[in-house]
């Protein structure tokens, strides 16, 4: 079998629901539909020369991968790719044309290092390291049973605090861009990032497909948004957290806990039955609120690095 490599195709529906179908395969903790694919394509931001590559045997779509340049970040010569074979797929060499590709395009572009999330299975990572890339940091991914678990009661806010959704935000959402902007600035990771485009901002987090205002939540002191829990969902049963966090003057009050309370009891409402997060594991806090919430490890990823000067 001859395995191939090249664009993704984001006005061709087979290429984005093949593309979709090897990430549930592969990686089925991750929230995404051919239209979500399709938009990121669409409004990725120009520095980021992104790109989504297939890779495929016969014409069936056997592997994937997503690749872009950090360019929300202070520090130049950042790429990312993160690359997925169909499990059944493997061993036809897709995962190394994959790689090959994607490198010589953030190369390209300017990048010196790489970034690479690898699932911590002794295959993904012995390829890792074949690939010439070194473990740095764990994640992990954890999964809440919305249909059968049982959610922590509702609270009542203390005084002067009100819990409100995210649409009340819809005539003018900048209050919760530059909430989430300070966030951003203390979220650990490899790679700092730096919010500073608002119709960026819009396009890749606002306006995004699976981005629900309606299941996001806000906390506001003294009418102001001092924490939120962002929520996405795939518009079915599957509800995701893309972020969650506090001001830094309003931390230790419980406000991110509050926030997130809401928006997963307004979520099993609306007919979410499972939801997915992900935390660093050095993030002691979120870790703690989550297992508060009855989440529970369904996988760890390890962060892999490649130098290239």
């Amino acid at each position: 079998m001859t395995v191939s490599v090249r664009d993704l195709r984001p006005d061709v529906r087979a290429d984005l629901e093949g593309y979709v179908r090897v990430l549930a395969r592969a990686f089925p903790f991750m929230l995404c539909t051919p239209e979500s694919i399709a938009h990121d394509l669409a409004h990725a931001h120009p520095d980021a020369h992104s790109r989504k590559l297939i890779a495929e045997v016969n014409g069936e779509i056997i592997g994937t991968a997503q690749i872009d340049i950090a360019y929300d970040s202070p520090e130049s010569g950042q790429g990312m790719l993160n690359v997925f074979v169909d499990p059944g797929r493997t061993r036809l060499g897709a995962g190394s044309l994959l790689v090959r590709a994607a490198e010589e395009h953030l190369v390209a572009h300017g990048a010196t290092r790489l970034y690479s999330w690898v699932l911590d299975e002794p295959g993904n990572r012995a390829f890792a390291e074949r690939s010439g890339y070194t473990a740095s940091r764990p994640a992990h991914l954890l999964r809440l049973d919305l249909a059968h678990g049982v959610l922590p009661p509702l609270q009542t806010p203390p005084p002067g605090v009100e819990v409100r959704p995210g649409s009340d935000f819809s005539a003018d959402p900048r209050p919760l861009f530059e909430l989430d902007t300070e966030v951003t600035l203390d979220e650990p990771g490899d790679i700092d990032a730096e919010l500073t485009d608002f119709e960026a901002w819009l396009d890749e987090t606002w306006r995004h497909p699976l981005f629900s205002a309606e299941l996001t939540s806000v906390a506001l002191v003294d009418g102001r948004p001092a924490a939120f829990s962002a929520a996405r969902t795939d518009g079915a049963t599957r509800y995701g957290t893309a972020m969650t966090g506090t001001a830094r003057t309003h931390r230790g009050r419980g406000l991110a806990k509050l926030a997130k309370n809401d928006s997963l009891h307004r979520a099993r409402a609306a007919g979410c039955t499972e939801a997915f997060t992900g935390n660093d594991a050095d993030n002691g806090p979120m870790l703690a609120i989550n297992k508060w919430f009855g989440y529970e490890i369904c996988a760890t990823e390890v962060r892999h690095v490649r130098e290239l000067t």
